[in-house]
């Protein structure tokens, strides 16, 4: 309790300041270590989102660093700053490393540390407990698969203290241009070694080879990877992707052709720099940024009294954290599951259809995208209620 009141304190202080907080995961000295030095005592920088934007959501940020080192800069504070940009509070994890002679399971306990120490001070911090995500990138993305699959297991050396009783697992995870694989030919070596150390033999490598360690239970998970990446090959994310789709986890991949490893955000390249803006549309129709009632809908769609042939209509609420929504419309009609279905309550309707709906129309890409029922009647809005169904959207030329 001593303990808990003095943390709590701590926080409560050094968020005030502009600088992150530094925040030890343990106190009174962490399970395992060989001495009182960073190195030896894992600790997280803490990067809250500022209060006029701050939406309640948090990630835990791993950097990378074949597990002997730490990419501290573009793949810690960077990122946080990044997600303090979109509202969401940021945890830089300094783990301890192979190189510094700490070895599988210390880096597990590390970070299930980390996500129990954020929800378990989630009302210190303002955020949600229920909405508490990991990102990590290279070997840090080797740790936010353990994290993400390995959430239940109880490692040896644990501490076991009222935070450890808390849930370690996180409700999203985005393993970013990831080691997975310790057992196949694509795994990163450097990043085995220095993870297992003494005890490296196969079986433990098989053990903490992520893509078999994927089951139904494992939180939604976002991956972004390189085709050109040749230190870490692009079969780790996919092998992860697809050990996710055989379990009907939600997942989604993104591989960009161009980009050696470790590029980070790479916020300045105009190609590879768009991969966070999919990871941030993916949060927020997650729910992640918001959570939300959400709801079925069905409806039919038509063009001066024809049926629209082929395109979608939007859905997008007024709150800007709240989930965007397409509906696909073939031969008039579109329907959409509650789980992937509007916000209830006022949103704004954007229609699109095929030009060849409109005889003698013609457009530049053969579509055409209104957010006017009519011309002239100005934005097009709309009230989704609970069931919402055989709604009729006609669109006047």
């Amino acid at each position: 309790m001593k303990t808990a009141i003095l943390l709590s304190s701590l926080i409560l202080v050094t968020l005030s300041h502009a600088a992150p907080a530094k925040v030890r995961l343990w106190p009174e000295g962490a399970p395992g270590a060989k001495g009182n030095e960073d190195k030896d005592q894992p600790f997280v920088y803490v990067w809250p989102a500022a209060k006029e934007k701050a939406n309640g959501a948090a990630f835990v940020v791993c950097p990378g660093g074949g597990y002997g080192g730490l990419a501290a800069d573009h793949e810690g504070v960077q990122v946080a700053k990044w997600f303090n940009g979109i509202g969401v509070s940021a945890f830089v994890l300094h783990y301890r490393l192979g190189s510094q002679g700490y070895h599988f399971p210390t880096q597990l306990i590390d970070v299930q540390r980390a996500i129990r120490h954020v929800r378990a001070n989630a009302k210190q911090y303002g955020i949600d407990p229920n909405r508490v995500g990991i990102i990590g990138f290279s070997a840090g993305g080797h740790l936010t698969s353990m994290a993400a699959t390995m959430f239940d297991e109880k490692p040896a050396g644990m501490t076991n203290d009222a935070v450890d009783q808390v849930s370690a697992r996180p409700d999203v995870a985005a393993p970013t241009y990831p080691v997975i694989s310790m057992i196949q030919d694509f795994g990163h070596k450097g990043s085995r070694k220095n993870l297992l150390g003494p005890n490296d033999n196969d079986e433990m490598a098989r053990h903490v080879s992520t893509e078999t360690r994927v089951t139904a239970h494992t939180p939604p998970i976002f991956i972004f990877q390189t085709d050109e990446d040749i230190v870490v090959p692009a079969e780790n994310a996919v092998s992860f992707y697809l050990a996710c789709r055989k379990h009907k986890v939600p997942a989604e991949l993104h591989i960009y052709r161009p980009g050696p490893h470790g590029v980070g955000l790479f916020l300045g390249d105009p190609v590879l720099g768009t991969w966070s803006g999919h990871l941030r549309d993916w949060l927020r129709n997650q729910g992640f940024f918001k959570p939300v009632k959400r709801t079925a809908i069905s409806g039919k769609v038509s063009v001066n009294g024809t049926p629209v042939s082929w395109g979608s209509v939007i859905f997008t609420p007024e709150d800007p954290s709240a989930p965007v929504i397409c509906a696909r419309v073939m031969h008039g009609s579109f329907k959409v599951g509650e789980n992937d279905g509007p916000v209830v309550g006022k949103v704004k309707l954007t229609v699109s259809y095929s030009a060849a709906d409109v005889p003698g129309l013609e457009t530049a890409d053969g579509t055409v995208t209104t957010k006017e029922q009519k011309p002239g009647a100005g934005d097009w809005t709309f009230d989704v209620v609970e069931g919402a169904k055989d709604l009729v959207l006609e669109v006047s030329r």
